[in-house]
């Protein structure tokens, strides 16, 4: 690799190698490089260009006086400015505002020379700038008046760590996750949904539960219902019409009732959920429901207006692509140029001819909001230190409206993912879309700050999917198939997702399994960010040892067996994933044996912590060694639950999969639903027995004991 590569590679923030499995160094082939770099907008075919990019590069960042956005914590307001050094010597003054509508204020501040530099042939004075004036935190509109001449910028004010939960006396805080498409009850249509939420977080307040967590809820393609995994949406910034209770959608009536209740009753009874016959009859109820009142909404109109072009564009995306994509292949990409890009005379011409869809898909926004809006309130009134708890996926899909909308922010020929690690030693390609770090902050980073508020609002916590992505994201080249680590401003990030986090009054959790670098993890916990710690990975030697006794888990950190990616605990106990993951040829009969033979092992660990410490019920003790063939350890679950409720972790989460005795993967990753039913799988109890259940109240006695 040349010199003008490599350092090319660097200021982009490009790793040319980067380790495997946390050991093996992989070195990054030139050719990968070179694609990255012209994937960030830098031509590298050959060195000359290298050569010329970097100059381009460095010119940029000297020539322009002012950054687009300062990321500054409060206690340390200081940044760079560059100034010609003919303009060394002119007064300087600076001034924020709010907004637009609020008076500009005059800030204190000290100004230091840092250094001189020359590009192109003009010399350049840096100087570090000091604002003395205290700030509170915020976003400002940023002025610099020098040499007559006025430079903006905008300058956001973090606090020093994210938001943290108030509790007395060292409450330690517990509650409930669970899929909400698998929540079974007697009065859906086929598909957990936002009254469903409404009741299962009343049963939680009910039993002293701190808080309700979901999976991601935003917007699925309309045309492609079984593509349905929540963790490739067609945007982050809304949200699922199939989550929207029709019965409770205004204009519904006995009549509606009747008309559907022989596809409801239909639907309820399939072994999986059947996402293209429940999304397909919910549309059409509510089409006619919206029907009756789209021109007399005044709640509607209001929505409207406030949501603006980003729903507009959202609605009209929706409409294009439901009227192209049955005619050709490829997505957005490839509809014609004018839409594709979004020339207006082409989109004004479409949106006259498809008014009424644009605004259909619209309304499903409205009333999906409507009723998220209404369950969260709800929850709000039962009292929960947390409430609820939101995940934000890492991504979104590449054909997604997102990255329509959005394009230049976006890479284009690249899909983010992970390499080999100890869970998934094949590695990983999510196929999901990601931003260009270098446009984003151009754009003062208000698509990445639109995503998080989206996501945050009504959330008393937030999962932030691959929490690493703030740091940086490995991305696999379309071309190549091959991928690197492309690197964000993590200081930037990190500042932002704290002053996001205090504004809304939410907590961050941040998924950090697979390939963490080191000190991250510290870094997390400096900025009070929990980590999402799991019974699996909660191990000596690097998660293959013993088990660690509850004292030694992280104190910051929300803590579950498992996620929705890992196999629920009698799944985990009978090594039926082991079996599944042969059985689809993902692993061969000696990996198979291996397996089988560590988890034989790991059983052995996992009954000797639980002994150890003391956890298993009064009533159900241990009965023997529970080899293979003597069936499920009847009290193990609660042992579990009430071993993890004495960890030193601040919260812990019950999944209901484990409590309720499933024994299938919710997702099995590397898989579509052509090989396995991800995303499909129903809970086995109907939400209104649960209360009574008494594995239920078991597993809660469990947990409350040690909480």
């Amino acid at each position: 690799m040349t010199d003008n590569l490599k350092k090319l590679a660097e200021k982009l923030g490009i790793k040319t190698s980067f380790l495997m499995m946390g050991r093996e160094e992989k070195q990054v082939s030139d050719d990968l490089v070179k694609f990255f770099c012209g994937e960030l907008g830098y031509a590298a075919s050959t060195d000359e260009d290298a050569k010329e990019a970097l100059k381009a590069l460095e010119k940029s960042e000297i020539s322009h006086v002012l950054a687009p956005i300062y990321v500054r914590r409060q206690k340390d307001l200081s940044f760079e400015i560059n100034l010609l050094k003919e303009n060394e010597n002119v007064e300087l003054e600076l001034l924020i505002s709010i907004d637009k509508k609020t008076d500009k204020q005059v800030l204190a501040f000290s100004k230091t020379l840092k250094g001189e530099l020359e590009v192109d042939g003009k010399a350049y004075v840096q100087y570090v700038i000091n604002i003395q004036t205290p700030l509170e935190i915020g976003y400002y509109r940023f002025e610099l008046h020098a040499a007559e001449k006025v430079y903006k910028s905008v300058l956001a004010v973090a606090p020093e760590k994210c938001y943290e939960v108030e509790t007395s006396g060292g409450q330690k805080l517990w509650g409930f996750t669970v899929q909400l498409y698998s929540l079974k009850s007697r009065r859906n249509w086929g598909i957990g949904d936002f009254t469903d939420l409404k009741d299962l977080a009343r049963i939680a307040a009910g039993v002293g539960a701190n808080m309700i967590g979901i999976n991601p809820i935003n917007t699925p393609f309309h045309d492609f219902p079984e593509n349905a995994s929540p963790y490739a949406s067609i945007s982050r910034m809304f949200l699922n019409p199939i989550y929207i209770d029709v019965e409770k959608t205004a204009g519904f009536d006995e009549a509606c009732r009747k008309k559907y209740q022989k596809q409801i009753d239909a639907l309820k009874k399939t072994a999986l959920i059947d996402y293209t016959g429940v999304y397909n009859l919910k549309i059409g109820a509510l089409y006619e429901l919206y029907a009756k009142q789209k021109k007399s909404s005044r709640a509607f109109s209001a929505y409207k207006k406030k949501k603006g072009q980003a729903l507009h564009l959202f609605a009209l995306y929706e409409a294009i692509y439901h009227d192209k994509c049955r005619g050709m292949t490829g997505g957005w990409r490839a509809w014609p140029e004018g839409l594709k890009n979004q020339n207006p005379m082409d989109m004004a011409i479409f949106e006259a001819a498809h008014a009424d869809e644009i605004e259909f898909f619209k309304f499903l926004q409205f009333e999906a909001e409507r009723q998220f809006d209404e369950a969260a309130k709800y929850i709000q009134t039962l009292g929960m230190k947390i409430g609820l708890y939101r995940d934000l996926p890492v991504g979104v899909s590449k054909d997604s409206a997102e990255l329509w909308a959005g394009q230049d922010v976006y890479l284009k020929n690249s899909s983010a993912g992970a390499p080999p690690d100890p869970f998934f030693t094949n590695g990983q390609d999510w196929g999901l879309g990601a931003f260009n770090a270098f446009e984003l902050k151009k754009r003062a980073y208000e698509p990445f700050l639109k995503v998080l508020r989206a996501n945050m609002k009504n959330a008393g916590a937030l999962r932030m999917d691959h929490v690493m992505g703030l740091m940086r994201l490995f991305m696999i080249s379309d071309e190549q198939n091959e991928g690197t680590y492309l690197c964000y401003d993590f200081e930037d990030m990190l500042g932002l997702v704290a002053l996001e986090s205090v504004l809304n009054k939410c907590v961050i959790v941040g998924e950090s399994i697979g390939n963490v670098p080191e000190g991250f993890v510290d870094t997390l916990k400096a900025n009070n960010i929990n980590e999402m710690s799991v019974l699996w990975a909660e191990r000596w030697d690097n998660g293959l040892g013993d088990f660690k006794a509850p004292e030694f888990y992280p104190e910051k950190a929300f803590v579950s067996v498992g996620t929705h990616d890992m196999p629920p605990l009698k799944m985990w106990w009978f090594g039926y994933e082991i079996e599944l993951k042969y059985q689809l040829k993902m692993i061969d009969e000696n990996e198979k044996r291996r397996l089988y033979q560590e988890r034989e092992q790991d059983r052995w660990r996992l009954l000797k912590v639980l002994d150890e410490n003391g956890v298993w019920p009064e009533d159900n003790l241990r009965r023997g060694n529970y080899l293979y063939g003597e069936g499920y350890p009847e009290g193990i679950t609660e042992a579990v639950h009430r071993f993890l409720g004495k960890s030193a972790s601040h919260t812990v989460i019950l999944e209901l999969e484990n409590i309720l005795g499933v024994a299938e993967l919710q997702n099995l990753p590397g898989t579509d639903r052509d090989v396995y039913p991800n995303w499909r799988h129903r809970l086995p109890l109907d939400l209104e027995d649960l209360a009574v259940s008494e594995d239920f109240i078991r597993n809660v006695k469990a947990v409350k004991r040690e909480r």
